[in-house]
């Protein structure tokens, strides 16, 4: 694992070690749920730096935040309320070089640490052990290798990670609670901008000045991997140019 002074950048893509269950300190799953179950209720409806405010003061240096860097509003706001926050980006590999300088914009320029998290496996790896590209023959298991595993093992030494899920975005994301407890994971997932719509982002991002990815301007509505993703057209659902050759809009993160 190394740091670079230059931009506040965590290569990541060493096995993280898990924490003992038993750590001092440390919540219990029972607890944990618990506390997300109470949280989801009394947090609904909150200000986004309500909610963020809560999971800093509940969870401390065992929360964290990931961010597929199309824009920083997430990682941003969670800044303001906890200085030195994780950032957790899953570098695939497969990324727009345009995604990699907003990775490493938000590094150098906001008080966080981004922590760059890599596959087991690189793309040339894969392909010799899957074959070629994966991601045009089985884009969930390509999914699976490059951004779900790595992420499981990123999370380990937290208690609880935010992502920028908004109920807006898609169907599938209609019913995305503001905190939630993640049986698979044994986490509280927390989801501070769920009830924000995209002229709330774009006013937080016209306030604040916040770094956008420049393929939003050009027409990308979501932005993931470079040959899974296309411009989407007027009228469109903003996930449709993900996966579009598949009956396919998440990449598994953010499934149970």
């Amino acid at each position: 694992m190394k740091l670079s002074n230059a931009t506040g950048l965590i290569d990541a893509d060493s096995l993280i070690a898990p924490r003992d269950s038993a750590e001092p300190g440390r919540r219990s799953q029972q607890e944990l749920r618990e506390l997300a179950t109470r949280a989801g209720r009394e947090l609904e409806g909150a200000p986004a730096e309500e909610i963020v405010r809560w999971a800093a003061e509940t969870f401390g240096e065992r929360f964290c935040v990931t961010s597929s860097m199309a824009d920083a509003v997430l990682a941003h706001l969670v800044s303001r309320v906890m200085p030195g926050v994780h950032v957790l980006f899953l570098d695939t590999g497969l990324h727009f070089e345009e995604t990699l300088r907003i990775r490493d914009t938000v590094a150098r320029t906001l008080p966080v640490t981004v922590r760059s998290i890599r596959p087991r496996l690189t793309v040339g790896q894969q392909d010799g052990v899957y074959g070629p590209r994966l991601f045009a023959r089985d884009p969930d298991e390509c999914c699976a290798l490059r951004k779900v595993e790595p992420l499981e093992r990123a999370l380990q030494p937290y208690d609880a990670w935010a992502a920028g899920l908004r109920r807006d975005e898609s169907p599938t994301r209609a019913n995305t609670p503001v905190v939630a407890y993640e049986a698979r994971r044994g986490k509280v997932k927390v989801n501070p901008l769920a009830t924000w719509t995209q002229s709330d982002v774009d006013a937080y991002i016209a306030r604040h000045d916040v770094p956008v990815n420049p393929l939003i301007r050009q027409g990308y509505a979501s932005v993931g991997c470079w040959p899974c993703t296309r411009r989407t057209k007027a009228g469109e659902d903003p996930r449709a140019g993900r996966w579009p050759m598949f009956d396919k809009t998440e990449c598994g993160l953010h499934t149970q």
